[in-house]
């Protein structure tokens, strides 16, 4: 599905990050012990800050490709994208865990624990929300 506006983008992105929060809030701040709204800021916070991080590091991960010239003519292959969100994942933790620490008043090691819980946790969603966004936009352009 490449033919997708940069308005249709927009809408798919923000689409994900509000259900995302919609899921992650009442889940973690039941696990947390913590209020709605205490989470529900937080995880508005780590929204932005997702969205931020992933065009900045994709920025910077594209000119270190064509800068090194790796694999020119080529699409990035498996080894790249596995290097790719690696990286991005783990930029994301240095940024994203000591906010969860200060904000909830925990300890590192419980900020990063609660940090690889989202990513258990987004790893099946954002699969399920992009087959599930591909499939319902097909169906309402064939129907």
């Amino acid at each position: 599905m490449q033919n997708k506006s940069l308005q249709e983008r927009l809408l798919q992105a923000l689409g994900f990050e509000l259900l995302a929060i919609l899921l992650c809030t009442p889940l973690f701040s039941w696990i947390m012990g913590t209020s709605w709204m205490r989470m529900g800021a937080l995880a508005v916070a780590n929204s932005v800050i997702a969205v931020l991080w992933n065009m900045i590091f994709n920025a910077m991960f594209d000119r270190f490709r064509r800068r090194h010239a790796l694999l020119k003519g080529m699409g990035i292959g498996a080894i790249w994208r596995a290097v790719h969100a690696v990286l991005f994942e783990g930029g994301l933790l240095l940024i994203t865990v000591p906010l969860v620490a200060w904000w909830l008043g925990i300890g590192f090691v419980a900020a990063v624990l609660l940090d690889l819980g989202l990513l258990l946790f987004f790893l099946p969603y954002t699969y399920a929300y992009h087959w599930a966004y591909d499939a319902l936009r097909e169906k309402a352009r064939s129907g």
